[in-house]
């Protein structure tokens, strides 16, 4: 069995495991943008394959996407044109004096920063890049949903889908780490073409709603929304028009924090 991440370097076979036809993550954001004001100068920090980002160009913001991974930018300029891509990690990234007036982390992204020292980094980073008053917009699983529940963790999560004539099919286990506070996945990928079962590991850090309002209040920034939905990965989902909740107890959670006035 190879480890490797098959997803992030087949970013096409990504698309096809995770369609999103209706752009509802993109959509979500700028709904969010929209209803808080935003300017148009949008930095998508790990972008992936450019869908969203090139959806909010589309959308009329000026838009770069950052990413770490070569192969996910390079499909993203070929098959997302638009907004600019860059490579740069989100634990610590310097575009010069480029600034931004939001800066958007989908999908926990934010939760590939697994130590305080990378969350600090991050946050530095992100204080440097936003203009005053700039958003810091972010959807993310919920640490404190896994308090108690172990619906996630107590039976593997199989699913299957067809790309170019072969059978994909995942196995996927989750367990905490608690002390760590990660939640670690492990995902071994079988095909149907009769290739070598590929293992990928990673794992997210575990935010809890209250750990990430005194995170963002310590690095100058005013929590305008927290909630557990709805958005772009709930159930049901976010649709357009529908306000976010008062709640924190859901599977997801979702940040909108404005960066204080006088900061730069």
């Amino acid at each position: 069995m190879t480890a490797t991440n098959l997803l992030t370097d087949n970013p096409a076979l990504y698309e096809a495991r995770f369609p999103d036809p209706d752009r509802l993550a993109a959509r979500w954001t700028e709904d969010c943008l929209r209803r808080n004001l935003a300017g148009p100068r949008v930095l998508d920090l790990g972008c992936g394959t450019g869908r969203d980002a090139a959806h909010l160009h589309r959308a009329g913001r000026t838009v770069t996407g950052a990413d770490l991974s070569e192969a996910m930018l390079a499909h993203a300029r070929t098959h997302h044109p638009g907004p600019t891509y860059v490579h740069a990690d989100l634990h610590g990234f310097d575009l010069g004096r480029e600034v931004f007036d939001a800066v958007v982390c989908l999908d926990s992204a934010l939760l590939y920063c697994h130590t305080n020292e990378q969350l600090d980094a991050f946050l530095t980073s992100c204080r440097r890049a936003l203009a005053p008053g700039g958003l810091l917009i972010a959807e993310m699983r919920n640490g404190a949903y896994f308090l108690g529940r172990t619906d996630l963790l107590d039976t593997p999560a199989v699913h299957s889908f067809t790309w170019q004539g072969t059978v994909h099919r995942s196995r996927t286990t989750l367990t905490v780490d608690r002390t760590a506070q990660l939640l670690r996945r492990t995902r071994v990928w079988t095909a149907s073409d009769g290739s070598q079962p590929v293992e990928q590991r990673s794992a997210w850090r575990l935010l809890f709603p209250q750990e990430l309002r005194h995170l963002l209040t310590t690095y100058g920034f005013e929590v305008l929304e927290l909630h557990d939905g709805p958005g772009p990965r709930t159930e049901p989902p976010w649709r357009d028009g529908r306000l976010p909740g008062a709640t924190t107890d859901a599977d997801r959670l979702h940040v909108v924090a404005r960066l204080d006035t006088t900061t730069r």
